[in-house]
């Protein structure tokens, strides 16, 4: 990302500023193995002599533990909810992923500006407002979506985490049945996330496979890019000739 690109007008400061390093975004619902593969991607990276930053949702020194006790509580409507989130993006792009990226290393982000898309627009927000919203957000060198199917999910969650109150969209669809619930939130997070990843050229992975096999597809993705950096690196800074 030697010219940053942003998805609306650009942050004071920060639209001609060199950024050598590579913002790579792995997105996808809970229960999908973000979190495993971003764990071995950067140890994969980092064996490869690759410096990297990871940072995810909720991981602001300004906002994350606000929004973790907001949450508790199980009464924040959609528009404040958002509006959290995007304070705690916008402040781990300015302390986080820009300072990795300025230094020339690698950003690997658990989930990026599409997830809290798709989530304000099951829950009826407008899609213009979201994306005014995020509009300052840079566009990542990389999205891998992970895509998996509800016969899948389930299982995974169920082993896990079980039915989360905010990922069985238990805020906003009617009833207790909260299997049900999880089944249409999930549904219908899936159907956004398909969409973005057209919108937006998403590289989208089969997430159904083991951690073996859908790792090994990670890695086929990624090199590339990497190797692009490190060869930049290599002509930037060439080898030193002994005088005789």
């Amino acid at each position: 990302m030697t010219v940053p690109r942003f998805y609306g007008a650009s942050p004071p400061g920060v639209k001609d500023s060199p950024l050598p390093g590579r913002l790579i975004v792995i997105e996808g619902t809970d229960g999908v193995g973000r979190s495993t593969h971003i764990s071995l991607l950067k140890e994969w990276l980092e064996s490869r002599g690759f410096p990297v930053v990871n940072t995810g949702l909720r991981r602001s020194e300004l906002a994350g533990r606000g929004i973790e006790r907001a949450k508790r509580g199980n009464t924040l409507d959609p528009l404040t909810l958002n509006l959290l989130y995007a304070t705690d993006f916008a402040d781990r792009m300015e302390r986080q992923i820009l300072p990795a990226l300025r230094a020339g290393m690698v950003a690997l982000v658990d989930r990026y500006i599409f997830s809290l898309m798709a989530r304000a627009r099951v829950r009826g927000l407008s899609a213009e407002w979201i994306e005014n919203l995020y509009g300052f957000a840079l566009v990542p060198d990389l999205v891998v979506y992970l895509d998996i199917d509800i016969e899948h999910l389930v299982p995974r969650v169920l082993s896990t985490t079980g039915f989360d109150y905010w990922e069985s969209g238990q805020d906003y669809l009617p009833g207790p049945d909260v299997y049900r619930n999880f089944v249409e939130h999930q549904t219908r997070l899936l159907a956004e996330f398909r969409r973005l990843a057209v919108e937006h050229a998403f590289t989208t992975v089969d997430a159904r496979g083991s951690v073996a096999e859908v790792f090994d597809v990670l890695c086929r993705v990624i090199e590339p890019l990497v190797q692009v950096m490190a060869t930049c690196d290599a002509v930037a800074d060439p080898p030193m000739l002994e005088l005789p």
